[in-house]
């Protein structure tokens, strides 16, 4: 992992050109929508004390990690802390708190983790860093785009979880140039829009929809990924290998 102020300026390009493209391309899918007609006098209730503890939460989450980036502070300590001093102030007990995590997901995770790691044992990451290292001495260039765009559509095959794993110890051991570490992580994290199973984030999003009463098919959001994330990949790739800012 390179260094914040080294991160910045390697993926800001790439970051710009990919929400530019996701927001072209939802604006131009969803217009009817956004035709629709919107109630001009909508009471806008008033955020709660607890709704601003919680807002102030994930401020304060997102400045750790900026700040404590370095010292692998994981996100799982201030999460549990915003949750403790909301449980507090609306003086409930932590099993509110606890019923609403979906414990669903977490077998889901450790089997994506055994995955990998029967993968490590049958030696396909050991193939797949030879073809990489082989391929990265012929043009790195070339491999770098091709292994993000094959990351990218690999991640909603088995969750990008597990694909980044493999993809990390793959590059690891082949010793990646820069350019095809950048591309394979640029895959990762825009591959999973695509579909519902590409992504964690993804399920736990269309589980709190569910509880709402929002319904989203696996096919509405394969329809809509088709023509979504091609084109932010391929920018982002662009960004990061035809424009590198390092």
């Amino acid at each position: 992992m390179p260094p914040l102020l080294q991160w910045l300026p390697r993926y800001l390009l790439p970051s710009v050109l990919s929400i530019l493209a996701t927001y072209v391309m939802l604006h131009w899918t969803q217009r009817r929508a956004l035709k629709q007609e919107i109630v001009p006098d909508m009471p806008v209730p008033k955020l709660s004390g607890t709704g601003k503890t919680a807002a102030l939460g994930i401020a304060t989450t997102a400045i750790v990690l900026l700040v404590s980036s370095a010292m692998d502070m994981p996100t799982a300590i201030a999460g549990v802390v915003t949750a403790a001093v909301r449980a507090d102030l609306r003086k409930e007990r932590p099993w509110n708190t606890v019923k609403g995590i979906s414990w669903g997901v977490l077998p889901l995770v450790a089997g994506l983790f055994v995955l990998v790691e029967a993968l490590d044992k049958s030696g396909l990451i050991r193939t797949i860093a030879s073809l990489l290292h082989d391929e990265t001495e012929r043009s790195a260039n070339w491999t770098a785009w091709g292994a993000g765009i094959i990351i990218a559509f690999v991640s909603n095959l088995m969750n990008n979880l597990p694909a980044g794993l493999i993809a990390a110890s793959a590059v690891h051991s082949a010793h990646g140039s820069d350019q095809v570490t950048s591309a394979i992580l640029i895959g990762v994290d825009l591959g999973p829009n695509l579909s519902v199973t590409g992504s964690l984030a993804t399920i736990l999003w269309l589980t709190a929809l569910r509880r709402e009463g929002q319904q989203v098919s696996a096919g509405t959001f394969l329809k809509l990924g088709f023509l979504i994330m091609p084109p932010a990949l391929l920018l982002a790739l662009a960004g990061a290998l035809v424009f590198p800012w390092t």
